[in-house]
């Protein structure tokens, strides 16, 4: 065989498996990539704070994301996940407490950033939007999240594998519902009871496949890309991310690798 003849069969034996090799989702070589903005922590009492690090000569305001932990935990635990936000260029406000269900230290959090934004002598002079905050967490900060979703400067929620002590009737935007296929501590079950409350909002649910309670713990892996995507959808009118989540064949209802179980409601785009 000659060596044109052999080069031809192995450049066609390439196109071929390039065009069977299953889709990576659009998500994964973007939201789930590091953002654009350098990032800095402050802790406070109340809450730390998740920013981009330039954030005194930006020239945009930033929206804003609201985070409550599981039992027991506190910001660090999910570090990564809330610097990965940060990254995309939200301001995310942690509570610092580890018993958040009640969404208090949340809430303080969107009023001290409100007062940041007003004081001339703070770096986030000007930088805050206001107008679109989201909420989330994960298990209790989870139920959290949806506590503070009926809150009326909230635009969005986001509840992680969710505690039970929760009303979703409360809450009057869009929710994405995120559970874990072998989470044992939350099951994928309760949050589905969440999502089924939740006929009155937008809701998706979204079952991450292979993930259990402490997947998001630490590197998030699954839930960075469809998190970031969710925010940039909700509090940034990204239109890229917006597709990962309307129509039947958005990206994550098609995104089998990620996802064990995805759910529309009749309110959703």
């Amino acid at each position: 065989m000659s060596r044109r003849l052999r080069a031809a069969i192995c450049a066609a034996t390439l196109v071929v498996a390039t065009l069977l090799a299953p889709a990576t989702p659009a998500h994964a070589a973007t939201f789930g990539d590091p953002g654009p903005y350098a990032t800095a922590v402050q802790i406070g009492a109340v809450n730390t704070l998740y920013y981009p690090r330039d954030i005194a000569s930006s020239t945009l305001r930033h929206p804003v994301i609201v985070w409550g932990n599981g039992t027991g935990g506190a910001p660090l635990v999910y570090r990564d996940l809330l610097l990965h936000w940060a990254s995309h260029g939200f301001i995310v406000s942690a509570a610092n407490t580890p018993a958040s269900n009640l969404g208090i230290s949340m809430r303080l959090g969107i009023d001290a950033l409100a007062q940041a934004d007003a004081d001339p002598a703070s770096p986030f002079h000007g930088k805050v939007d206001l107008e679109h905050i989201g909420a989330s967490g994960h298990s209790q900060g989870g139920a959290a999240a949806i506590v503070v979703g009926a809150d009326p400067r909230i635009d969005a929620i986001l509840p992680i594998q969710p505690g039970p002590l929760a009303d979703i009737d409360a809450v009057h935007v869009p929710a994405l519902l995120m559970a874990g296929q072998y989470d044992l501590i939350v099951f994928p079950a309760l949050v589905k009871a969440f999502y089924n409350d939740a006929d009155h909002i937008p809701a998706i649910y979204a079952e991450v496949r292979g993930a259990d309670h402490f997947t998001v713990v630490g590197d998030p892996g699954p839930f960075a890309a469809p998190t970031t995507a969710w925010f940039r959808y909700q509090l940034m009118g990204d239109t890229a991310a917006r597709a990962q989540f309307a129509g039947p064949a958005c990206g994550i209802c098609t995104d089998s690798r990620t996802f064990s179980d995805v759910r529309r409601n009749a309110l959703a785009p």
